[in-house]
């Protein structure tokens, strides 16, 4: 009997008895080639039968996002108060936004989640909000978050002794608790806009109730926080001069919207987006928002993407024709406006990271309240612009290459003024890349630069400019009251633009009031009929939000980015680590 014979009948006798004992002894009847050729079959038959295996198990499962990992991130700015009461800089939000949560939270596609609250309701006048908290929302701490922390966090909020930026956004709202775990808002008028109020973090009134306002900047708390957000703290390290230089944090796992997935986040902090660009090339760090567009160009870590996102800010030219009278001629606004060429003015500061504006809403916001949201990207020749002026009496004086207007029986007036920015280099760059379009007309214009903080102060507050280029941050909700109603003219208001129409006032205060998109469309489509015709200002760009960040971080989502700390909207939902699963288990495991 031939080899394959014997192979044969081996797999297909049938073997009653002693079976192990007969094969044992055709196994020895092979010869040494026989049974080198037996063994090599039968290796390849299991190999083949384990790969076939494997394929078919893994038809079977999916991979989905499993609980570890560490995130290395930079932020430029120092924390000095992790405080949702206090916070004022970007790494204090950035940080604050990461220990703390609200009532609800915001998502990166506009809407409103519950959060701390397990659900809530307003009254059919719009004047009353009522939430309902979790029953087992608690404190990093292991404290249960009540009624009592959401009225103190909103009282203190209201207290004008502690100076907190979320004042203005309290003010004559009537808190009232009901319980241990029901809490009611009661507002004077109906206020569309107000569930975004929901989302500042609350604190623990357990620890902060001791403190008078006057001490709250002082606290330690403010630098070891302890609040209820997706993260708690784990460690802190300092300079030898006591500075915050690294947060380290950890996913908390009793938080009321899960725990995250990515264990642990490292902080560090940069005095400059220089040192952080050269921390990020280094790979001392990972990711780092907020970067510049100039920033993106001298990345070298071929690790890192590029993720951009919308910024909801608008930035523009507002003029205080106030102060300078050339500014007060709508015919001079109108070629001021029409001679810019702002795509170009988008591709040389922003590198082509933005949008063209033209609408006190930044686009990607105008685009849900405007039918009309086209625009003419396509600056007016030279010669177009001044045959306009030319019908209003402005000619060019040759001594001077400057308009002038020469009106009978009164002085001549030159058409010149200031344009006053802050000393940020896109803002810089747009400064002067505006001036040398307005110069092409005959335009004499005086750039005139601030620091950030001295702009606000000497420059902003007491509306001493001739015209401002300015970037104003609107929101998520299209709330433009307090930019441009002619209540909002003068300080702490900021109606940088000082506008008076009484016709887009009452657009604004419709705008407010409205409970229903509809009605939001009509009353805005009529503001901004008349600031279209009025030229208060000149719209130009909305920059991009950049965030660069590792590949091995997945499922992130932006959205529209009001500050940079929304980057972290959807973080619970991040992930580092996989697991493969059995289809039919994947919907448990998440």
């Amino acid at each position: 009997m031939d080899l394959f014979s014997r192979i044969r009948t081996l797999f297909t006798r049938h073997y009653r008895i002693q079976t192990l004992e007969k094969l044992e002894v055709i196994f020895r009847s092979f010869s040494l080639t026989e049974k080198t050729i037996f063994i090599i079959s039968l290796i390849l038959i299991t190999i083949s039968t384990l790969s076939l295996l494997i394929k078919i198990n893994d038809t079977f499962l999916v991979e989905i996002p499993a609980y570890g990992g560490t995130l290395n991130e930079g932020i430029v700015g120092t924390p000095r108060f992790i405080n949702p009461l206090l916070a004022v800089s970007d790494a204090d939000r950035d940080i604050s936004s990461l220990v703390y949560s609200g009532l609800v939270r915001a998502t990166p596609d506009g809407n409103f989640i519950p959060d701390l609250a397990e659900r809530y309701s307003v009254s059919s006048d719009g004047l009353i909000y009522t939430f309902i908290l979790r029953e087992d929302a608690v404190f990093h701490d292991g404290t249960p978050v009540t009624a009592d922390d959401v009225e103190f966090t909103v009282m203190r909020a209201q207290d004008s002794m502690l100076k907190s930026p979320k004042r203005l956004n309290w003010e004559g709202i009537q808190v009232e608790k009901s319980g241990n775990k029901e809490v009611k808002f009661t507002l004077k008028q109906p206020y569309s806009p107000f569930i975004a109020n929901a989302t500042m973090g609350i604190l623990p009134q357990h620890i902060w109730k001791t403190l008078e306002s006057d001490q709250f900047p002082f606290s330690q708390y403010n630098v070891n926080p302890i609040g209820s957000g997706p993260y708690r703290l784990d460690s802190l390290t300092k300079s030898k001069d006591g500075i915050p230089t690294s947060y380290s944090l950890l996913a908390f796992n009793k938080h009321t919207l899960g725990t995250p997935y990515i264990e642990k986040i490292n902080l560090s902090f940069f005095q400059n987006e220089k040192l952080l660009l050269e921390a990020l090339n280094a790979g001392s760090i990972e990711s780092a928002s907020n970067i510049s567009a100039q920033g993106v160009m001298e990345l070298k870590n071929g690790t890192t993407r590029i993720i951009r996102a919308p910024l909801t800010r608008v930035f523009g030219i507002f003029f205080n024709q106030n102060q300078k009278e050339v500014l007060a001629h709508k015919e001079v606004r109108r070629a001021l406006n029409e001679i810019l060429d702002k795509q170009a003015v988008v591709e040389k500061v922003l590198d082509g990271s933005g949008t063209i504006a033209s609408s006190p809403l930044p686009p990607t916001v105008a685009q849900k309240l405007s039918e009309d949201t086209d625009t003419d990207t396509t600056a007016s020749t030279v010669e177009d612009v001044l045959a306009q002026l030319k019908k209003s009496g402005w000619n060019l004086d040759s001594s001077t290459s400057t308009l002038t207007l020469s009106p009978k029986g009164k002085p001549k007036t030159l058409l010149d003024f200031s344009l006053t920015t802050s000393n940020v280099p896109e803002l810089v760059d747009a400064a002067n890349t505006v001036a040398d379009m307005w110069h092409s007309i005959g335009v004499s214009v005086d750039v005139k630069i601030f620091e950030p903080s001295d702009l606000n102060q000497s420059v902003i507050r007491p509306r001493k400019y001739d015209a401002l280029l300015f970037g104003l941050v609107v929101g998520r909700d299209p709330d433009l009251y307090a930019f441009w109603h002619s209540s909002q003219r003068n300080d702490p208001g900021l109606n940088i633009a000082l506008y008076t129409n009484t016709k887009a006032d009452r657009a604004l205060e419709e705008m407010r009031k409205a409970t229903s998109t509809e009605d939001s469309k009509i009353a805005y489509e009529k503001f901004n009929k008349e600031v279209s015709a009025d030229i208060p200002a000149i719209f130009l760009f909305s920059p991009d939000f950049i965030y660069a960040m590792p590949d091995r971080i997945k499922n992130v989502t932006l959205g529209q980015i009001t500050t940079p700390n929304d980057r972290f909207l959807s973080i619970p939902n991040w992930y580092i680590e996989t697991e493969k699963v059995w289809k039919l288990l994947s919907n448990e495991k998440n």
